[in-house]
């Protein structure tokens, strides 16, 4: 047993790392923009519209992977002709797990997000406004700041969703070694090898990580 843990290969959790933090980001900035769109705006269609970017919330991840797949895969329109183009494709490409862990994050960072600008207090907004600040200038100084305890909340289970993903990146990014395959890969590979105790060891570490960023969302969430 000690033989094949001083052998364990780390690039898995380096690379879910990588990938958890992008696909963050990019949640992050999509779900802010969306979360207050639907927070402030009604527009005919607007539920139909947010169920619609939930909808990775409830979706098993292979059809997430599969949409991928479809819509940028080499086969597809978009996907094929990037490919002839310059060579490149999302497919067996960590950037592919990178797109798929941000999908299945997304409703998470929007939902505390609409939560969290729904809960802004309007007179403070509005009082800002008659110091003729700029809509701009009143989301920047007013709204983001009261609201970002509960999108930073969101956020950090949007990574934790991310670190954890399977089944989207699976089949858009495929299962190679220290090229697209993360700690979930790593577990079920090891598991599949019989090296119980290496996947026992990363299945501690996943929970780990797990935990201490539910600990700090819930700290967050405290906050508002």
């Amino acid at each position: 047993m000690s033989d094949s843990l001083h052998q364990v290969d780390w690039s898995p959790l380096w690379l879910s790392l990588r990938v958890a933090s992008v696909a963050t980001a990019l949640a992050l900035v999509a779900g802010i923009a969306l979360g207050w769109l639907f927070a402030r705006r009604r527009f005919p269609g607007s539920t139909v519209l947010e169920a619609v970017f939930m909808l990775p919330l409830v979706l098993p991840p292979t059809v997430i992977g599969y949409a991928l797949l479809v819509a940028g895969g080499r086969r597809s329109i978009v996907g094929g002709w990037l490919y002839r183009q310059t060579g490149y494709t999302i497919v067996f490409n960590w950037h592919g797990a990178v797109l798929a862990s941000a999908l299945v994050a997304l409703p998470l960072v929007l939902k505390s997000a609409n939560a969290a600008f729904a809960g802004v207090d309007h007179t403070l907004e509005a009082a800002a406004r008659t110091l003729r600040q700029s809509p701009w200038s009143v989301f920047l100084r007013i709204t983001l700041p009261l609201a970002w305890p509960g999108i930073l909340a969101g956020t950090l289970l949007a990574f934790a969703r991310a670190m954890g993903e399977f089944g989207a990146t699976l089949m858009v990014a495929g299962d190679i070694p220290h090229q697209t395959q993360t700690l979930s890969m790593a577990i079920y590979d090891a598991m599949q090898d019989g090296r119980d105790d290496v996947a026992f060891l990363l299945v501690a570490i996943t929970s780990v990580l797990s935990v201490a960023v539910l600990v700090l969302s819930g700290r967050f969430l405290s906050l508002r």
